[in-house]
């Protein structure tokens, strides 16, 4: 009698076991070897050829594990742990939208198959499909509800789209199943933009407690440890971060950002020069030019205007550079910012008995929000984190008037021949925003925003009008002290009433003149700047 063709076998259960055990002790080639040979005796069996691609994929063979997967679907297209495989080594092989087609099938096949989710969010993710991602992440963690990765991920693509409290809360939620330094160093980077500065203090700390050597945990401590005005704590935490990781780019930028507000120009020149963040070599070209080092400037100035005209503080340098000394200004950003002040109002705010202005005084009063220490303002506040970012609906909707008020700018200045119009932000998120609280004798002496593209003030409460131009903001193109040859440099005061708006280059010096009647004088100031910027 003749013997069944060899294909009808199926494997024996220690068959498997061997392979499985081979694979379990990390004796890979081995496995490899013996799944071969399993899948010759019998090349039916979907185990066979499912062994023989993970002992492929665990070498990193994805591309023969991907033909391995593929065979044993070809038997058998309904098994999800399966189609997960596939997906896994198709990721590995930068093949996203064919893995995260195979993560549906799988979830299609096993709807609570939860590392699937996971995976298809972490693509997603990669992808800038942050929404989708949030969705993928919140049905891995009801399939598993101790599935900390996932909750981890979710707190970030949420923090990403700007829902601080619902990041914050998956944050928490992961940490109450599994300390971890990552996700206390994420949670305390939420709590910071949400300006509550003591609890962010605190999950910095935990996550330095679990893991001393985090250096990036000990330089954002003391970023938050400014942010009270405790400028000494801050420094020892940027010398930690720097004697753990020398070359910590954000270390060494904020090093040299303490260095050149304390007048140490050249010390704050070598720091800068370390780092790699995307303004430091501006940041030494400041510091070469407020030390009246203008040789040394003009010298590195080459390089940076072979570069993209794109940096708001090099463009205030040049300017101010070109007016100082008589040349002409080579650097495109905005040659001319005063030319591009806006001075419009939001009529939502300016009505007589606003229910918006009263909603914003109010929430602005009485809603938890830390301050943010600051050397340039005197008597007054101003709030840390991302106001016009924070779920309150009196802040969206002033978030949301003034979008359309950007819109505007950017309409009528869309002729203007300048990079600060050419790369003008795409969508209208807010970089940062805080408001401004000053009373009797307050002022904010002359700066720019250095991280910002367009800025912008909108005003809700202003001291009495009848002692000329005090509590106004005025303009130029000279400011911070920077060394003067002579005083013709160009200057505008624009004078506010309720419910106005006033936008502007972030590369253009502007000041609160002081006032010193007793109204207080309020206001909220943003920035925004294109995602590439």
């Amino acid at each position: 009698m003749s013997r069944p063709a060899a294909q009808s076998r199926q494997p024996g259960q220690g068959e498997i076991q061997q392979i499985i055990n081979l694979i379990g002790s990390g004796r890979l080639p081995q496995a490899e070897d013996a799944a071969r040979a399993l899948v010759r005796a019998c090349p039916n069996a979907l185990v066979a050829h499912n062994l023989l691609g993970v002992a492929f994929e665990q070498q990193g063979k994805f591309e023969q594990a991907a033909t391995a997967y593929g065979n044993a679907l070809a038997i058998d297209p309904n098994i999800a742990e399966i189609r997960f495989n596939l997906g896994v080594v198709l990721g590995n092989l930068g093949k996203a939208e064919e893995a995260a087609a195979q993560y549906r099938k799988a979830i299609a096949r096993k709807p609570d198959l939860a590392v699937a989710h996971f995976n298809l969010g972490t693509l997603l993710q990669a992808q800038g499909k942050l929404a989708e991602a949030a969705d993928c992440y919140r049905r891995a963690t009801q399939a598993e509800p101790r599935f900390v990765e996932a909750w981890g991920n979710l707190g970030a693509v949420l923090q990403q789209q700007g829902w601080l409290d619902d990041a914050v809360a998956a944050y928490r939620e992961a940490l109450r199943m599994q300390p971890d330094a990552q996700l206390h160093f994420n949670l305390g980077t939420a709590l910071r933009t949400q300006g509550r500065l003591e609890a962010a203090v605190a999950s910095f700390r935990d996550a330095i407690a679990l893991r001393p050597d985090y250096a990036q945990a000990h330089n954002n401590l003391g970023e938050t440890l400014r942010d009270q005005g405790r400028m000494g704590d801050a420094l020892q935490c940027y010398r930690t971060a720097l004697e753990i990781d020398p070359e910590n780019a954000e270390a060494c930028y904020n090093m040299g950002e303490y260095l050149y507000f304390a007048g140490e120009f050249d010390q704050a020149v070598e720091y800068f020069e370390r780092s790699p963040r995307w303004d430091s070599r501006d940041r030494a070209l400041y510091c070469l030019y407020k030390a009246g080092r203008f040789d040394a400037f003009a010298e590195r100035l080459e390089g940076a205007l072979a570069g993209p005209h794109t940096s708001p503080l090099l463009a205030t340098l040049t300017t101010h550079y070109a007016t100082n000394f008589g040349v002409e200004d080579r650097y495109g950003f905005c040659r001319n910012p005063m030319d591009f002040v806006h001075h419009s109002r939001i009529d939502a705010l300016a009505v007589p008995g606003s229910p918006l202005l009263a909603d914003l005084m109010r929430d602005i009063t009485h809603t938890e929000i830390a301050e943010r220490r600051q050397g340039r303002l005197y008597y007054g506040i101003q709030s840390a984190g991302n106001l016009l970012k924070r779920p309150e609906p009196s802040f969206q909707a002033l978030a949301a008037a003034v979008r359309e008020k950007i819109a505007e700018y950017r309409a009528r200045f869309a002729d203007a021949d300048c990079e600060l119009v050419r790369a003008f932000p795409e969508r209208i998120e807010f970089s940062s925003s805080w408001y401004l609280k000053m009373q009797k004798g307050g002022h904010l002496t002359s700066h720019i925003h250095e991280e910002g593209w367009i800025s912008g003030c909108v005003y809700l409460a202003l001291p009495n009008k009848n002692q000329g131009h005090a509590g106004s903001i005025e303009f130029s193109t000279h400011g911070d002290d920077y060394p003067q040859r002579h005083a013709d440099f160009p200057s505008r005061i624009v004078d506010q009433a309720v419910g106005d708006i006033v936008l502007f280059p972030s590369s253009l010096f502007h000041r609160t003149i002081p006032f010193e009647s007793d109204e207080d004088r309020v206001c909220v100031a943003f920035d925004l700047k294109p995602a590439n910027a």
